[in-house]
């Protein structure tokens, strides 16, 4: 299925239905503006950059006559996948959720711009049969070029509040590889001293994800890892991962992979032409 891509210099389609499993990025080039996200106002102007993994939250947009835009949306999904999952992108969609406005400098704003018209110049190149591919390493450019602006504005930023401490203690755990075996919200809650509740309620609360969804991120990439190796059978690979069974370990490929785990494997091989 092909992926959907949206460019537009329409501000007040920025929340549009159609947006609605995207993630937004957003760049001011001219004017003023203003939207409400998560409750909260948030005011752009020249050199703004508004990233927005949840368009649909969006509201009360409002904008100046001489307001200038560029943005370019993706599958939010599809460009998750691009990334592995301790990178950068998941401490930094935290941070986005909290404050999705970035200010850059003229430089960093000429290169996402060069980002967004790739992007926009390839959008309708989807017979190439490596279509998703393309866009794929174009996406990844613009994200990269993204994540060093905002790398920039949060290390200045520090949070010592009792539910920033919690997620930044969920990642760490996370990252450590422990959902390999361990990928119940409860033995999360049990480690970081809390109810599975609490714990559920407040990343939610901070990062407008759910603590399972954080679990499976870091949880994909070592499936993958482990069904790319193919002096493991599935069996194996089913018991390094604490699957109960066989079966439940088919069923979490089918749901995260879109695939079971022979049809995944199958999937990755080399294919030959013949000859």
């Amino acid at each position: 299925m092909k992926t959907d891509f949206q460019y537009s210099t329409d501000f007040y389609g920025i929340n549009a239905a159609e947006l609605k499993h995207s993630c937004l990025h957003l760049l001011c080039l001219a004017g003023e503006g203003s939207f409400v996200f998560n409750e909260h106002c948030y005011h752009i102007a020249k050199n703004d950059l508004v990233v927005i993994p949840v368009p649909s939250r969006i509201s009360n947009l409002a904008a100046h006559s001489d307001m200038r835009v560029e943005w370019f949306a993706a599958d939010y999904k599809f460009l998750q996948n691009l990334l592995p999952s301790n990178n950068y992108s998941i401490g930094g969609s935290i941070s986005l959720n909290q404050n999705p406005v970035i200010k850059l400098t003229d430089e960093q704003v000429r290169h996402l711009h060069d980002d967004f018209h790739r992007l926009r110049n390839r959008m309708e190149d989807s017979h190439l049969q490596f279509y998703s591919e393309l866009m794929g390493s174009l996406c990844l450019t613009m994200m990269y070029d993204i994540f060093e602006a905002h790398a920039q504005r949060d290390a200045t930023d520090s949070h010592t509040d009792r539910t920033a401490y919690i997620v930044k203690q969920l990642m760490a755990l996370l990252s450590t590889g422990i959902s390999r075996t361990e990928r119940e919200v409860g033995y999360y809650a049990e480690r970081l001293n809390v109810s599975p509740k609490y714990l559920s309620a407040t990343i939610k609360r901070m990062t407008g994800h759910s603590v399972t969804s954080y679990i499976d991120r870091y949880t994909i990439p070592i499936l993958k890892n482990y069904l790319n190796d193919e002096r493991l059978s599935l069996t194996q690979i089913a018991e390094l991962m604490n699957f109960t069974s066989l079966s439940y370990f088919s069923r979490y490929c089918a749901k995260h992979l879109g695939k079971s785990p022979s049809e995944y494997r199958l999937s990755v091989q080399p294919k030959f032409d013949n000859i």
